[in-house]
């Protein structure tokens, strides 16, 4: 029997091309009312889980409301994407390795995530499922900078649900590269997802949902 490898996952670059996703990795309450609302006040070193490459909706595609959860949450995220490799990673050098920034949204079956919290088992059914990760165009860092402030909303069915700003992060994205660095090696195609402001809740199918980060771009996505 001959197994073929999967077709790459390819996400729109703003102005051409396209970024292969190799991984996709999550920062864990990365924003203090977040955190709070969360059940948690105090700041942490960051934790990490992550999400398969093909998890990832290209921005504007429907994804299906996922089975075994009745509580399907929207997380809105500042996506960083990884373009240069490196390990152990300075601070001083990390944006060195970016090569652009999406907007991005870490859907969650909340239900599933409390119950694997509560017995301390791996979220990996709850962050990790079929099209959990829907993501809009790439804006590479060449075009826009290195943004580490600006507005980061969602809105569902045109209603706001969730509102901050990216200096709200508890962990900077050199912060943050720096340390996941130390913890694997970060390649080309990698995608870090940076963590959501409060505000988070449920969806049902057929809401629309749309998230915008001022000077980095918007996704949006339908639930089917």
């Amino acid at each position: 029997m001959v197994v073929s490898a999967p077709e790459p996952v390819l996400v729109p670059v703003q102005g051409g091309g396209f970024f292969p996703v190799r991984r996709v990795y999550c920062v864990g309450r990365n924003y203090a009312e977040h955190a709070r609302e969360m059940g948690h006040d105090s700041r942490e070193p960051p934790f990490f889980f992550d999400k398969p490459a093909d998890a990832v909706v290209i921005d504007g595609a429907p994804m299906a409301y996922p089975p075994q959860t009745g509580d399907l949450h929207h997380e809105i995220e500042l996506v960083v994407a990884i373009g240069k490799d490196g390990a152990a990673i300075g601070e001083h050098a990390a944006l060195e390795h970016v090569f652009g920034y999406a907007a991005g949204l870490d859907m969650t079956r909340r239900d599933v995530q409390a119950a694997a919290k509560k017995a301390g088992r791996p979220w990996t059914m709850a962050k990790g499922f079929d099209q959990s990760a829907p993501i809009g165009a790439i804006a590479p860092a060449s075009a826009i900078g290195h943004p580490a402030s600006g507005a980061i909303t969602l809105s569902v069915n045109g209603a706001e649900r969730q509102r901050g700003d990216l200096s709200d992060q508890i962990w900077s994205v050199p912060e943050t590269i720096a340390y996941l660095s130390r913890l694997v090696t970060l390649r080309a195609g990698d995608l870090i997802m940076t963590g959501t402001p409060a505000g988070v809740g449920a969806v049902r199918r057929r809401d629309v949902l749309e998230g915008q980060i001022e000077g980095v771009g918007s996704v949006s996505t339908v639930i089917a």
